[in-house]
């Protein structure tokens, strides 16, 4: 199985502050990571870095075989990389129509059957053609995060970068978001990226799964040997303490 996804000795300064320090990472493609960590560990950077929303300073990111560093991105990577981020009322604008912001990334991308792949895009998250012309305001804060997710897909990319994409959402609709998201990587065969501070999340959405600690990679593991606790590292360890009651979702 080929990488999908690779960084390689990767750097991200913000003034004196490192906040990536020789990070490297491996995605198959087809397949689910997870990054771990306490706050400011740097893992939402490492997915902002990658979509070039984070000044590299030094190291690589390579997608499907073609260099990418740098804040500039040729319009073929956004068709094979997509972000949803953790809020999904900040990332949508308040003042257009889901149609409105389906319809963007299809024009932007000179996209011509925008009509057909709106309709499955509002299909596949689990929302009918009644929501083409609502407002953000107008949905509950799972329906916005499905629109996000739908906007993301809509250009059909080969990868997902998924920053909590459910720790904003009321416990009862997490559990759906995160099997739409499972369902639509099985129908799909994308390749995700995730980030989470629930290690239970994390272990049910992913093969592997790294952790961080102050922009560094400090140990890096299968989901089974998360769940078993077969760790080598005392700051994984004190996060599987701090997750008291963690349990591998069936």
């Amino acid at each position: 199985m080929t990488d999908l996804v690779n960084v390689a000795n990767l750097e991200v300064r913000f003034d004196l502050h490192r906040a990536l320090d020789d990070v490297s990472i491996t995605v198959g493609r087809g397949r689910s990571f997870g990054l771990v960590g306490e706050s400011g560990s740097g893992k939402s950077t490492l997915l902002r870095a990658i979509m070039g929303l984070a000044p590299v300073s030094a190291g690589t990111i390579v997608i499907d075989g073609e260099p990418v560093t740098g804040a500039r991105r040729r319009p073929d990577f956004f068709r094979k990389v997509q972000m949803v981020f953790q809020d999904p009322y900040g990332s949508l604008h308040p003042r257009q129509t889901v149609d409105r912001q389906l319809l963007e990334p299809l024009a932007i991308h000179g996209v011509e059957d925008s009509e057909r792949r709106i309709r499955h895009a509002l299909e596949e998250v689990g929302l009918g053609a009644a929501f083409r012309f609502r407002y953000p305001h107008q949905m509950s804060g799972g329906q916005r995060q499905r629109i996000a997710i739908a906007r993301a897909l809509i250009l059909e990319p080969a990868a997902l970068l998924l920053d909590e994409p459910t720790s904003a959402l009321d416990a009862s609709v997490q559990a759906e978001v995160l099997n739409l998201l499972e369902q639509v990587r099985r129908d799909r065969g994308l390749t995700y990226l995730m980030v989470s501070h629930d290690l239970g999340v994390v272990t049910h959405m992913c093969d592997r799964l790294a952790v961080m600690r102050g922009g560094k990679v400090v140990e890096e593991l299968t989901a089974d040997q998360l769940a078993r606790r077969e760790v080598t590292q005392d700051y994984t360890r004190t996060l599987l303490a701090a997750s008291e009651g963690f349990v591998r979702a069936a």
